[in-house]
């Protein structure tokens, strides 16, 4: 495969940057076609061919198969502490139905998508939706801890296989000009569902017990199979190996170098965030003091600041490159991670004035990032997006598992995540951005500014 010379970040002339060809292109469709309607000419054909969902549709079916990992953990967080008290177990063993769920899912993120590769992206939707939501009613019946793990277990299986699929839906469907805004608007949309979530799990907490937000789980995991069911199908080439030969393509994709370089980045900002997912409600519930309502309007604020990023990516990369977007997004998430060491500690109020901007900055460089991951590999496209996904979760466990062991001082620890994290991310990326193998992905606005001043 030949592969561009361009450094990350740099400008390019694209075809579509004003050019005779593109002008005239462009006049056939007449005056009354939009600007968003010329950007989303570049789709695949599979996008129109939507007889039930429309466009519009698999947009928001994409956007809400991608928040299942969200939901399945942000909607019980308020109920943690209060399930540690109901098993009678401590806070660590509770911590499971959090942190396996995770290694489960991006276990089964590596199945799920291989064989989406193979036998399409709607039967592994119909499968794991399916047992997802089933799983969703076992943990609402569970009797003990040790019975809910479990189940969570089986939800995180079930749950994963949305969740790949999903992103290989948008490789599928949007080229590499257009899938850059697609992925800024799904990841908005989907971080949602952290400043959603909290607040009505603990909203469900005042009518019902803990067992009731399971049961909200299933009824959203039949939504989605509602959504799946009306779903046609979005892969063009299919793998037409056997079910080993599928897998053994994970194997492939991994060893593309500038894949497996930039998924590493790209999930290292997992731990910091992970880290503070897992510890927050006992941060704010038993370290200040908080309800578990007061307690979801803090993590909602948090949660803003997610929903903030990708969209405040798209705004300031018509004026600035890519890779100097990412240095200084990773360098704030270390200044902030240096602020929270210091006082973070004192106010529930300080500590949430100084995560948010690490949030917004973390949440930010999601866009590029994944827009350079899907970049590396032309197909393969289901291993791809089960390779990121497994990595970016698993090494979110990792941050969990730090954050959760017995610290005397958990906010300390998280702010030294943070500085570590930050300070990583900057060197690998202003290592591996000058490399060679690296495909690029071009920088439409830069690219058409200096035109213009060049004329």
């Amino acid at each position: 495969m030949t592969q561009s010379k361009t450094k990350v970040g740099e400008a390019v002339k694209l075809p579509g940057d004003g050019s005779q060809d593109e002008k005239a292109a462009l006049s056939e469709t007449g005056p009354h076609v939009t600007k968003f309607q010329r950007s989303n000419m570049t789709t695949s054909s599979f996008a129109r061919k939507q007889k039930y969902l429309g466009e519009k549709g698999l947009i928001a079916l994409i956007t809400f198969l991608s928040a299942f990992v969200p939901l399945s953990t942000d909607l019980y967080l308020p109920a943690l502490p209060g399930m540690a008290k109901y098993f009678s177990v401590s806070a660590d063993l509770a911590n499971l139905t959090l942190i396996l769920f995770f290694v489960f899912f991006a276990i089964g993120t590596l199945f799920w998508g291989p064989l989406s590769d193979k036998y399409g992206r709607r039967p592994v939707l119909l499968i794991g939706i399916s047992l997802y939501s089933a799983a969703s009613f076992a943990c609402a019946g569970s009797w003990d801890i040790y019975h809910l793990i479990a189940f969570r277990i089986l939800q995180a299986i079930g749950g994963s296989g949305a969740f790949a699929v999903a992103t290989a839906m948008i490789k599928d469907v949007y080229d590499r000009e257009s899938r850059e805004p697609i992925l800024a608007m799904v990841q908005s949309m989907v971080l949602i569902s952290p400043t959603v979530a909290p607040v009505l799990g603990a909203l469900l907490l005042k009518f019902m017990s803990w067992r009731g937000v399971f049961l909200a789980l299933a009824f959203i995991g039949l939504l989605a199979l509602a959504g799946s069911l009306a779903l046609q199908e979005t892969i063009d080439k299919r793998n037409t190996g056997s079910m080993l030969q599928a897998l053994g393509r994970l194997g492939i994709v991994a060893k593309n170098s500038g894949f497996s370089s930039l998924i590493a980045l790209s999930s290292l900002p997992s731990i910091s965030s992970m880290a503070f997912i897992a510890s927050s409600s006992y941060i704010y519930i038993n370290k200040f003091g908080l309800s578990p309502q007061v307690y979801s309007y803090y993590f909602a604020i948090n949660a803003l600041g997610m929903i903030t990023g990708p969209m405040l990516y798209m705004r300031i990369s018509r004026k600035y490159r890519r890779r100097s977007i990412i240095i200084t997004c990773f360098a704030m998430v270390s200044a902030c991670g240096l602020l929270i060491s210091f006082v973070g500690g004192f106010q529930p109020w300080m500590l949430t004035i100084a995560l948010l901007p690490a949030t917004i900055c973390a949440s930010c460089v999601r866009t590029p990032l994944a827009n350079l991951v899907l970049e590396q590999q032309r197909e393969d496209t289901g291993s791809a997006a089960a390779l990121l996904s497994c990595f970016g979760i698993f090494v979110g466990s990792i941050g969990m598992t730090i954050i959760s062991l017995n610290w005397s001082n958990t906010i300390l620890v998280l702010g030294i995540i943070m500085i570590m994290v930050g300070l990583v991310c900057v060197a690998l990326w202003l290592r591996i951005s000058q490399k060679s193998y690296v495909m690029q992905v071009p920088e439409r606005y830069i690219a058409v500014a200096n035109r213009v001043d060049e004329s």
